[in-house]
This record gives structure tokens, C-alpha cells and sequence, in this order.
């Protein structure tokens, strides 16, 4: 039996074939693992691998559907696990030295644990910057991960390993945290759709150390659509998650089949009034028409919002100061990652009971001040990221001038905790995706899957990246 291509191949449909014996999960996995060993000596994308556990969940997956039993909706498709998050038997490294030498995990993370139960089989841990600190991913520990577009270009971060590994097909769904953009920026520059949950939909079991009050979790796939089969799996509450949100009344996968479509949504070329790279404004634009010329209400806007750096570094780095301020002094606070080093030596004076409460007090500003801004429209449209995709271990670019400025748009809905999606708006003229980012009403999850899946088909692009190796 061939296994098809997991750039090509929808994980639903991969799945129904294992289910329906077209296929076996262990052929799967094998493919999995081959295409691993292939294509990630240039990528960089995974961590870990663990070829004989994956080899022996597959068997079991196998074993139950010849046995006539029911697996679940993701029977035997592969998944990458973010190196944030726990996967029994393997370290959760963070991607920093301090926890390279630690135990594996003795269990699974709630996200991972549910996953596993409806079927899926976990290949190994995907690369992340430490502790989740950047949009490129890169650390000490296990060096940079690439893009599959453009093997010099970064895969955008903090989720960079998970989505260069769906990008380039090595697997069809991996997990990611999303912390102040780390799903919707790597989803951006390799050409995903992804989707920050509001906080609390995914229950962390426990939460991503280092952005309590920011981050959650989810799954990364190429298409909205398998973002939400298997988002079903994962949502609702878990026992003594203080975080955890109800269960969405029902699925959100079959309401994509025919989603509705916006009626009226807000759009911002720039969501803070600063500059945007001329192509990704262009680009942008251009796929925002599309959607005016299929129906949709368009109103364009100026700023939104003022740029929330501020509020937002005093909670993003001031989680991590407990986690690393006994290194400093310290030989080990030589093999922090350096931009994080330099950031949070400042953060251990910067970062006070004072500072933090300051900072939630604009948090909540910043919340209805959006809320005010998406009164009477079904979605806030802007472009994820304001810059160009940046080359490894470097800023993005506005009009070729590299610039941290380049991401700006994703970390205000984190403060926030609105639900945001990217979908690929088109390319750059060098090849590389760009992509359009959808923001929602605080808890309406469902609502911005189905404007992601309406933008989808009405741009009707199919971003498959280059085989790297």
C-alpha cells in the first residue's frame, strides 16, 4: 500500500483510510519515520524521535481496528509534540540546557494524553526556542530549525519545529503553544492555517511555564479543518485545571463543511497605525478583496489599538524570571540562550508586584478596547506578522530593513485572550507565504474557525512546500 503524501493528504482523510483498512497505521508510521530521517538532517524540525515506540502504538492501533474495535477520529496518524510540552518517555527540554539532562516524562500532558487516546501516534518532540522566547526557533541545546520554503529562512517561533515538520510533511499533525503568536506567526511563514484558542479551551495540564496569563496550547495542521478535527478531541475541562473552559456545546469540524460566511468583518492593514512591508500589505489586500468581491462587508479601518509592548513583556518575561533567576551568578546562566539573557537581566529588576499589576490593568484596557472596536463585525481582519520572513538566527524585514517590529500584530490578542487564526493570504514575490490573521469576539472559537474556513476556500490556495534533502 502506498502512503500518500502528508503535504497533499488531509489528516481526516488519512485517518479514515487506517480506519477503513485502506491503510495500516504502521505503513503510516513507517512513512512518518522515513520521511523524518530524509528531509529533518536539513530541517531540524524534530528533537526526538522514538522510532520503536511509535512502530509499537501503531501496532496496537492496527491490532484494535483488525479486532473490530473503535479507534477514534485520528486513528494512527503521526503526531510531533512541542519540546514545551510533556510526552511520557521523552525529556521536555524547553530547549534549554538546564533541562536536557532531566527524567522524561512520566506521563503524557493533558493535550497529548487526548490526542493519543483518539488515535494518534506520537513520533517525537519538535524544536522550540527556550522557554518559548521568540518567533525564530533556534536554542543552545539543539540549534535552528528551518523553513521548508527556504532552507536559509526561519520557520517563525516559538511553534517553529512543529510547523516546519507539518509544512514539509514529515507528519500530519503536531501540537503547539501559542504564547504571544507561536502558533499564528510559524503558521504564517510556512503556509498553515492555525488557530490560537481563547485561553482555557485546551487545557495545559499545567500550563506552559514561563506565560501563565498568556499562553494555550492546540494542534497544528495545513488546514483549518483538521486544526479543528482535532481541536474536537482536545477542548473542554479537565479536573483541578483552574484554566479549563466548559466543553463547546457541540463539535466544531462538521460546522466547516459549509461554513457561514462573514458577513461583515473589520479590517487593518495595520493594526497599530506603525509600517507594514509593502508586499505583505499588498498581498494582504489583495486576498481581503477577494473576500469583498465573494460578499463580505469590508470596512477598512486605521489603528486598532496602540502598540501593547509594554504590558505584554512585563507578563511574558516576568513568568520566566522564577524559572531562571537562580541561574544568574551562576556558571549555567552562560549556556542561556543570550537575547533571553540579556532580556530577562533587565526583567529581574524591571519585573515587580507593582509592574505586574500595572500591566494587567492595560491588559484589560486593551481587552475592551478591542471588544469596542469588534462591535457589529463577525471578525478582526489584519496581516499576521507586519515584516518578511526572517532569515535564520535574524529579524524579519519591513521594506528590507530587519527590524523587530516585524511581529507585532499576534501578542496583542494574548493579552486579550481572543481567539485568532492565520490563513495563507498568498506569497511574497521571493516565494515565501504571507499570511492573514482573523480575530474574534472573546470565547467565540467556532466563529473564527468558520471565517478561517470561509477565507480558505473563497482564496482557494493550496500552499505545499518544496521536499527539502
Amino acid at each position: 500500500m502506498t502512503v500518500p503524501d502528508f503535504r497533499t493528504v488531509s489528516v481526516e482523510e488519512l485517518a479514515r483510510r487506517i480506519r477503513a483498512r485502506e491503510l495500516t497505521a504502521a505503513a503510516v508510521t513507517d512513512a512518518a519515520l522515513e520521511r523524518i530521517a530524509a528531509a529533518d538532517p536539513v530541517l531540524n524540525a524534530f528533537v526526538a524521535v522514538d522510532a520503536e515506540g511509535a512502530r509499537a502504538q501503531a501496532a496496537a492501533v492496527d491490532a484494535r481496528l483488525d479486532a473490530g474495535e473503535t479507534v477514534g477520529p485520528l486513528a494512527g496518524v503521526p503526531l510531533g509534540v512541542k519540546d514545551l510540552e510533556d510526552a511520557a518517555g521523552f525529556v521536555t527540554t524547553r530547549g534549554a540546557a538546564m533541562h536536557r539532562h532531566d527524567p522524561p516524562a512520566p506521563v503524557d500532558s493533558t493535550e497529548v494524553a487526548r490526542l493519543r487516546a483518539a488515535g494518534c501516534v506520537v513520533i517525537g518532540k519538535t524544536n522550540t526556542p527556550e522557554y518559548g522566547w521568540t518567533a525564530d526557533t533556534h536554542n543552545p541545546v539543539f540549534g535552528a530549525t528551518l523553513n521548508p520554503w527556504d532552507t536559509s529562512r526561519s520557520p517563525g517561533g516559538s511553534s517553529g519545529g512543529s510547523s516546519a515538520a507539518v509544512a514539509a510533511g514529515l507528519v500530519p499533525l503536531a501540537t503547539g503553544s501559542d504564547g504571544g503568536g507561536s502558533i499564528r506567526i510559524p503558521s504564517a511563514l510556512t503556509g498553515l492555517s492555525g488557530l490560537k484558542p481563547s485561553q482555557g479551551r485546551v487545557p495545559g495540564g499545567p500550563a506552559p511555564m514561563g506565560t501563565l496569563d498568556l499562553s494555550c496550547v492546540g494542534p497544528m495542521a495545513r488546514r483549518i479543518r483538521d486544526v479543528a478535527l482535532a481541536l474536537d478531541v482536545v477542548v473542554g475541562p479537565h479536573p483541578g485545571d483552574l484554566r479549563s473552559m466548559p466543553a463547546p456545546p457541540a463539535p466544531w469540524r462538521p460546522a466547516l463543511d459549509d461554513p457561514e460566511p462573514p458577513r461583515r468583518v473589520l479590517w487593518a492593514p495595520s493594526l497599530d497605525g506603525l509600517a507594514v512591508d509593502a508586499e505583505v500589505a499588498a498581498v494582504t489586500a489583495a486576498a481581503v478583496e477577494r473576500l469583498a468581491d465573494a460578499g463580505v462587508d469590508v470596512v477598512e479601518t486605521g489603528a486598532v489599538i496602540e502598540h501593547p509592548i509594554g504590558p505584554f513583556a512585563l507578563l511574558f518575561f516576568g513568568m520566566m524570571v522564577p524559572s531562571h533567576r537562580p541561574l544568574y551568578g551562576t556558571p549555567a546562566w552562560a549556556e542561556v540562550t543570550p537575547g533571553l539573557a540579556a532580556i530577562l537581566e533587565g526583567a529581574f529588576e524591571r519585573v515587580t508586584v507593582a509592574s505586574q499589576a500595572e500591566a494587567r490593568v492595560a491588559a484589560q484596557a486593551l481587552s475592551v478596547r478591542v471588544h469596542e472596536a469588534l462591535a457589529g463585525f463577525d471578525a478582526l481582519l489584519t496581516p499576521t506578522v507586519a515584516g518578511q520572513t526572517p532569515r535564520s538566527g535574524a529579524p524579519g524585514t519591513i521594506d528590507g530593513v530587519e527590524t523587530e517590529q516585524w511581529v507585532r500584530f499576534t501578542y496583542p490578542f494574548n493579552l486579550t485572550r481572543q481567539p485568532a487564526a492565520s490563513v495563507c493570504a498568498g506569497f511574497c514575490g521571493d516565494g515565501m507565504p504571507v499570511g492573514l490573521q482573523i480575530v474574534g469576539p472573546q470565547t467565540a472559537d467556532r466563529r473564527v474557525l468558520e471565517v478561517a474556513a470561509f477565507v480558505e476556500d473563497t482564496l482557494a490556495l493550496d500552499p505545499v512546500a518544496p521536499l527539502p534533502g
